[in-house]
């Protein structure tokens, strides 16, 4: 062979070696691609499937024989109806769930003679307040991470959102009172909130980068970021500004925050006249002078932070552990969702306590799943999608939350529970915030399976806590990361 040949063979083989050596595994090849097809033969019968998917809702095909059985209607345990609220498209479900609670207990208070209507909107324009807040301290406090950091991320991610827990009804109410319905109605922003949110968030993102080059100047260098220039910026970028010039502009930065929320969402109430009314529509009280806090007061009449033990099922982690979600809270001095982690039957046992009292509870679930929305009813063989796909899906509960098929989505008020004659839940009743023409007349009822699939958070009073429970809760807890795929934002 000649020299020249040999040369040009030795560096083709060479190329093709290489080229195939830097080639991933692991896509889709032509006869991995034949395998996938003959695996799945085309016959007449899954040629009418294909024809009728396509023609029709995927639940309206799989919803099974079992969905004609009558929806439970009789519940041994069942606390006092209220009217239903609608949180319209907002995803405020947890202030609707808490006022829920906090409604009943006052009526319980005055033997179901005087009714409650609590202003979501007032409470939700401090809720974003705060969470701007929250948002630009804590882009403070982790000035000296980098900006592509899994904390700094988190902030600049989610600056603000309408989601959340009880923690912040509480946290709320305690710092800035309530104010009833009447007085500070809802807003086209307050029951469609996504355009407000989505420009406060561009807002914070802009303002976070700021505080960022302020408290650490160049550290916004690595996302090629501009901070816009303003009275707090110190000269030149070169040395760091002052914590009290730092704090000065994020007032300043709130101010502006604030102004956008009072446009959206209107001035927050600061005094007002009241009468409290029964459920005929008419005065039962003399008309008083109030402020939110004295408001609060009257129709709350404790503190609620320390009052509730926070639950969880969690099966991923150890039982009879008490946990900590970092970040997650309402307010920068807040409280986080702390909860202990139990088995089902605990948490039944005490969400069962609770209602025999006649006390309601805020939870909140993964409401989509297996959610037949014409009947309002969770029934986990409401729909069959095994038969219609012909296939499985055999995941647990804890193998369903480590990959983000399932998680803590909408939080609703545990109502009502049947038992049997040995004292087992056959269902569960809850009221939702999506209006009283949905579901069951506004409720929303749950198989004691689904329930124990889907249910995930419950607050129970204190009172309805076994002592070694409640040891057990004040354990120093282990700290969990927001991103964690359970701990999504109710809504």
């Amino acid at each position: 062979m000649k020299k020249s040949l040999f040369i040009i063979y030795h560096l083709l083989f060479i190329i093709s070696f290489a080229t195939a050596q830097n080639t991933p595994d692991g896509g889709i090849t032509p006869d991995m691609l034949q395998r996938i097809q003959a695996a799945a033969p085309a016959t007449p019968a899954t040629r009418a499937l294909s024809n009728a998917i396509a023609a029709n809702a995927i639940d309206d095909l799989a919803r099974s024989r079992q969905t004609a059985l009558p929806v439970p209607s009789q519940f041994s345990i069942e606390t006092p109806a209220q009217s239903i609220t609608d949180q319209k498209s907002s995803g405020r479900c947890w202030m609707f769930s808490g006022f829920n609670v906090l409604r009943a207990d006052f009526a319980a208070r005055h033997a179901d003679s005087l009714t409650l209507d609590l202003s979501q909107g007032y409470l939700f324009f401090w809720d974003q307040l705060e969470k701007a807040n929250l948002c630009l301290q804590g882009i403070i406090d982790c000035a000296d991470q980098p900006l592509d950091s899994e904390r700094v991320r988190f902030f600049f991610h989610t600056p603000i959102g309408d989601g959340g827990t009880f923690c912040g009804v509480a946290d709320l109410a305690e710092k800035y009172g309530l104010v009833p319905a009447a007085i500070a109605p809802e807003t086209f922003s307050s029951d469609n909130t996504s355009r407000m949110s989505r420009i406060v968030a561009s807002k914070l993102r802009e303002y976070g980068l700021e505080l960022r080059e302020m408290a650490n100047p160049g550290s916004n260098t690595s996302a090629n970021a501009t901070p816009s220039a303003s009275k707090g910026r110190v000269g030149g970028g070169k040395s760091a500004a002052s914590p009290a010039a730092i704090q000065a502009r994020k007032t300043e930065m709130l101010a502006d925050i604030y102004r956008i929320l009072t446009l959206a969402l209107g001035e927050p109430v600061t005094e007002f006249d009241y009468a409290f009314t029964g459920k005929d529509g008419k005065a039962k009280t003399a008309v008083k002078h109030y402020t939110p806090k004295t408001f609060y007061d009257e129709v709350v009449g404790r503190p609620l932070k320390g009052t509730f033990v926070m639950l969880m099922n969690d099966p991923r982690r150890e039982y009879h552990k008490t946990y900590e979600v970092e970040w997650d809270r309402h307010t920068y001095d807040g409280t986080n969702w702390c909860y202990l982690n139990l088995p089902m039957e605990d948490i039944e046992q005490m969400a069962i306590a609770q209602l025999r009292s006649g006390r309601k509870l805020y939870s909140s679930y993964d409401v989509g799943k297996q959610l037949d929305r014409k009947r309002g009813y969770c029934d986990l063989r409401n729909f069959d999608y095994e038969s219609l796909f012909q296939t499985t899906f055999p995941m647990t509960k804890a193998q369903r939350i480590a990959t983000f098929d399932s998680g803590s989505t909408h939080a609703m008020t545990l109502s009502a529970v049947n038992l049997d004659a040995d004292g087992k839940p056959t269902a569960w009743k809850v009221e939702n915030s999506w209006g009283g023409d949905w579901g069951q007349k506004g409720c929303l009822v749950m198989t004691p399976e689904w329930f124990r699939e889907y249910m995930f958070r419950l607050v129970v009073d204190k009172e309805y806590v076994p002592e070694a429970l409640q040891r057990e809760a004040q354990q120093k807890p282990i700290i969990v990361m927001p991103e964690d795929p359970l701990f999504q934002a109710d809504e």
